[in-house]
């Protein structure tokens, strides 16, 4: 296994001012690199963290960062041939939720939700930096041991729906 000499896990490393027009991430691999064309990422809040079980166990942790974005500001290469789809029907919805991901080292991509077919949910790990989120969805299911995130709006659910704490 070949070590990457320029690997760093610190977002600090990685100025922002370098992500003015878009940004590229990659699975562990390199597999398979997504890149996201976008003037905004980092003049305002973006993304979501979701607290859904699905994206829960497609993160592998308590929460996960995602950005749903208009897909013609995102492209990606599978120089390989790894992508990988799981139609996910186990949804609130029960419509189906495409979840993509490296067949190779198993890193989550993105997802394409059926109901709305000019959006991805990319998954924001793959990237050297992560915008500020505005909001979390599916917040009734955080576990109470977070910490809560100021300045976020708390969906009980699903985005754009009730606020956690409205009746």
């Amino acid at each position: 296994m070949a070590h990457k000499s320029n690997f760093t896990g610190d977002p600090n490393a990685h100025p922002i001012s370098k992500f003015s027009n878009s940004m590229t991430g990659s699975c562990l691999c390199g597999s398979i690199s997504v890149t996201i064309h976008d003037s905004e990422l980092f003049s305002k809040p973006r993304g979501h963290l979701c607290h859904c079980a699905n994206c829960r166990k497609v993160s592998g942790s308590f929460v996960s960062a995602n950005m749903a974005i208009e897909k013609e500001k995102v492209t990606y290469e599978d120089k390989s041939g790894m992508i990988k789809t799981y139609e996910d029907y186990d949804t609130g919805s029960g419509n189906c939720m495409k979840r993509l991901f490296c067949g190779n080292c198993g890193s989550p991509i993105m997802s394409q939700p059926e109901i709305f077919p000019n959006m991805y949910i990319v998954k924001m790990g793959m990237f050297p930096r992560i915008p500020q989120p505005e909001c979390e969805s599916f917040a009734a299911h955080r576990h109470e041991w977070q910490g809560k995130h100021d300045g976020l709006e708390q969906y009980a659910f699903v985005r754009g729906q009730k606020k956690l704490g409205e009746e």
